[in-house]
């Protein structure tokens, strides 16, 4: 069901115009743009660091390493879902990964910056995209399962953004959240990644069940790899100042080979139902309650 920002009211009908205020939103080229006023600039990102992203994203073993496990979490705990709607899509490699194992499924992703939906766009064959502000979507009960992946972390008021999953969320569905951890990994990265906050495992937890969801899997991950991410954290200070998200995003080649096999291995004791409380991110599944 559709959602007018304008008046509040719920409708359903193909298009976005309001049935009961008139009220329309703004459409250029292929996206519909709920807030076209924050879809060229704001402080969530910094919109240069997209293509930067579309350049690594491919190839770079964490973000492969986090697509399988939000693969595996989506099958294990939401096996019969039919819809799937990801805010903060970026350029869109998760949807792809979604899109490629899930091709029964009606997919859906948002983006603030329209940078990012049109590197999305290329990337991406069946997904529909919207511009809109996480914090406001237009949506109600529409989708089986909804996810936000190191999306949390950019906005100040990420309660209202979990309320407003729960909004979106069917009755019986779920969320699927991944989110950086532990706040003594706090570095210049995070401030250059315009990250407002890094996350204790029972903080998110709270904050997810205090938006109505039951919490069905907590995971931390990049946890073997936990030491050299400090190494590397370690030996970046300053750096960072000078070149930015650059840093972080830029491995040697043999370094990416085994990382990701150690991540593997990971992935399997995440399977196994083993959890460990260190990991430098935290991956949520909940249900709608």
């Amino acid at each position: 069901m559709k959602k007018c920002l304008s008046c509040q009211e719920k409708f359903q009908i193909p298009d976005w115009k309001c049935p009961y205020c008139g009220f329309s939103p703004e459409a250029r080229g292929q996206f519909t743009l709920f807030a076209p006023e924050l879809s060229l600039k704001n402080d969530g990102f910094n919109e240069d660091d997209f293509d930067l992203l579309n350049q690594s994203e491919d190839g770079h073993f964490w973000f492969q390493a986090r697509n399988q496990l939000i693969l595996w979490a989506l099958r294990k705990y939401f096996p019969n879902a039919k819809s799937f709607f990801e805010i903060g899509c970026g350029n869109g490699f998760v949807l792809s990964g979604i899109e490629k194992k899930n091709q029964r499924m009606k997919i859906y992703g948002s983006e603030i910056y329209e940078t990012a939906l049109l590197n999305a766009e290329k990337r991406l064959k069946n997904v529909r995209l919207f511009q809109m502000d996480a914090r406001k979507i237009p949506f109600v009960e529409e989708f089986d399962v909804v996810g936000a992946f190191d999306v949390l972390e950019h906005i100040k008021e990420d309660e209202t953004v979990l309320a407003q999953m729960y909004q979106v969320v069917h009755p019986d569905g779920g969320i699927l959240l991944s989110v950086p951890q532990h706040k003594f990994l706090w570095s210049d990265s995070d401030k250059f990644s315009f990250h407002v906050r890094r996350y204790e495992a029972s903080e998110l937890i709270e904050k997810v069940e205090k938006a109505g969801f039951q919490i069905i899997l907590c995971t931390s991950f990049v946890s073997l790899l936990l030491p050299f991410m400090l190494l590397s954290r370690w030996l970046s200070k300053g750096k960072i100042k000078e070149t930015g998200p650059k840093v972080e995003l830029k491995i040697n080649p043999i370094l990416n080979v085994l990382f990701s096999k150690v991540m593997s291995v990971e992935r399997l004791f995440i399977k196994w139902g083993l959890r460990s409380p260190w990991g430098g991110s935290l991956l949520i599944a909940a249900r709608k309650v």
